[in-house]
């Protein structure tokens, strides 16, 4: 006997009190954490059991409020009892509470943001750590809708674009209401991993938000690969199944998720290097909180008057941005602009003055941060930020000693001959695909068989001439993508990631014959004709040898595969050396597998 589907007759706003409906509603919480740390930054209330109510989605639901003339009126009373469940959950203390908004309560005026300010008030719950999100408004909408936004700014609320990408409306947002937060439709993070396309766009999106002091959240993250991938391209936060389903909060709600920090500790490893050089050039300028007055700006830049601005920050320790001395200059130089400036009745206060300045994270690499601050146009400089708190700030003049410190570390670990990566860059590497265990990866070490009679019998200049061919050959003959490394001496490393990976003894195989037959020319037509040499071995004897040749040594590491270390691959290409040189391919080969 088959189950029959249960229907429920929507429940009529306009016979009916709004309370009798929303008695029947809850709300489910989904937390928003940090892509480094998995630390819980929010949690966004979800509307749940609205097919209780007979409404197949929250969109039906809000639909038949706006059609009974009661939208703003019962949003009010969700946002009330969302921001009080919150108030009273345990774990939520320090984070973000994101609340939606029907962009059809965009009006122009400011009745709902004051009654918002009332709401966050009676429950104890601080302005700043609410976000409100907004997703595309109707077409023609969005003018009246920027007011509203900016008024809800005035009482210090936190702003956000939702579904950003999934409208033709979201640059238009963007530029408007100057959100703090910008959600990422779903379409930008579904198999982004396997999609060269979308990941450019993703990546092109994340940049224009971070120049403009925008904090990205990727929503709908699923799978590792994904969450990899959105870290990779610099969102800040990421939502999904992945990190937590909704949940009905009970008397708490976790405040970190360790499988994210796991995740991203694996992906990281290798790169603290960068963190280090930062740190080292970030000045740590105290910042001002945006409650303060405007006069604590003056006193701050009279103390030090090498400082041209100053960071402001919310209670949360989250950056709004900076305050420049230059803004305030009508107010400085004049007999009576810091009374006016001081006087409360006038209007004027510090978040007033606040201008945008790019942001970026401490975990990010060098290179990342050089492109947001190249993109930024007159910008002192780079905020930074840990956990999506301020840290420090980057000045210009920063940022070239931290990109010249790291073209100096790379070039101390650049073999002078070949100007090839060395061991330092190739164990970073290794750990770095390691950690990304739903990618295929596969790493070459080739030696040079009978490279020491070559280099007596001809000399050490012939030798560098036979090294130099090679890395010449790696150069010309391998896919862009891969990884070159010499470890030193006549020892090459080569790795491999994503679609290389898979034909990675093919191509490691075509490379050492190529480097037999071009090896051919270094030596006499005698030797040529022979194929071989006569010289001294390593004890002194009068040996004959075969002309100079290359042996390989292949692991394929396997996408879907367990956790494997640097130190475990090294160990398994030494015990495979000698079997590579005594096969008649002069190759071998093996798979991780755990």
């Amino acid at each position: 006997m088959s189950k029959e589907t249960r229907v429920v007759a929507p429940v009529s706003l306009r016979a009916h009190e709004p309370s009798a409906i929303l008695d029947r509603l809850e709300f489910a919480f989904q937390p928003i954490v940090n892509v480094s740390t998995g630390h819980c930054f929010g949690y966004e209330a979800l509307l749940r059991r609205h097919d209780d109510c007979g409404y197949a989605d929250q969109r039906a639901f809000f639909d038949a409020c706006h059609d009974a003339g009661q939208l703003d009126r019962i949003q009010l009373q969700l946002w009330d009892r969302a921001i009080a469940r919150f108030a009273q959950v345990t774990g939520a203390n320090g984070a973000r509470l994101f609340l939606n908004i029907d962009s059809r309560s965009l009006d122009g005026s400011d009745f709902l943001p004051r009654k918002i300010s009332g709401l966050l008030s009676a429950h104890g719950v601080p302005e700043t750590a609410v976000v409100f999100e907004v997703s595309a408004p109707p077409p023609g909408d969005f003018d009246s809708g920027t007011p509203w936004m900016r008024s809800l700014k005035r009482y210090n609320c936190k702003t956000a674009v939702d579904r950003f990408g999934g409208g033709v409306a979201g640059f238009q947002m963007l530029y408007g209401i100057e959100p703090e937060f910008l959600k990422l439709d779903q379409f930008f993070v579904r198999d982004v991993s396997g999609d060269t396309k979308k990941k450019m766009l993703l990546s092109h999106v994340v940049g224009t938000a971070h120049l403009l002091g925008v904090v990205v959240v990727a929503v709908g993250v699923e799978t590792e690969t994904e969450f990899l991938t959105c870290k990779e391209v610099g969102c800040d936060l990421v939502q999904g199944f992945l990190i937590d389903r909704p949940v009905v909060p009970a008397a708490s709600l976790p405040d970190h998720y360790p499988r994210i920090g796991e995740l991203s500790r694996h992906d990281r490893r290798g790169k603290d290097s960068d963190r280090k050089i930062i740190l080292d050039q970030m000045a740590v300028i105290p910042p001002l909180t945006v409650d303060e007055e405007i006069t604590a700006v003056f006193d701050r830049l009279r103390s030090d008057t090498r400082q041209t601005f100053v960071p402001v920050v919310d209670r949360m320790g989250q950056p709004l941005g900076i305050v420049r001395e230059s803004n305030l200059k009508n107010y400085a130089y004049s007999p009576f602009g810091k009374d006016l400036i001081s006087n409360k009745g006038l209007g004027r206060k510090l978040k007033d003055f606040i201008v945008r300045c790019p942001l970026a994270d401490i975990q990010m690499p060098v290179e990342s941060i050089m492109s947001i601050y190249s993109g930024a146009e007159d910008a002192e400089g780079i905020i930074l930020v840990d956990q999506m708190r301020y840290v420090g700030f980057l000045s210009a003049r920063s940022i070239i000693r931290v990109i010249t410190e790291k073209n100096l570390a790379q070039a101390r670990d650049q073999n002078p001959l070949t100007k090839l990566p060395g061991n330092a860059l190739i164990n970073q590497f290794v750990a770095d695909s390691l950690a990304d265990v739903h990618e295929a990866c596969a790493y070459a070490y080739i030696d040079f068989d009978n490279f020491k009679p070559f280099n007596d019998k001809y000399g050490f200049r012939q030798g560098d001439r036979a090294i130099l061919l090679f890395s010449e050959l790696m150069r010309k003959r391998l896919p862009p993508d891969c990884f070159l490394g010499h470890i030193g001496g006549d020892d090459f490393f080569i790795g491999f990631r994503d679609q290389a990976a898979r034909r990675a003894r093919e191509i490691t195989l075509d490379l050492i014959a190529a480097f037999r037959s071009d090896a051919e020319s270094f030596y006499d037509a005698e030797a040529r004709a022979s194929g071989q040499i006569t010289a001294v071995d390593r004890d002194g004897h009068v040996k004959v040898f075969p002309l100079l040749s290359a042996s390989a040594v292949v692991v394929e590491a396997r996408a879907a595969r367990g956790i494997f270390t640097v130190d475990e691959v090294s160990a398994l290409i030494a015990s495979l050396k000698k079997q590579a040189k005594m096969s008649s391919g002069r190759i071998a080969s093996t798979i991780l597998e755990r």
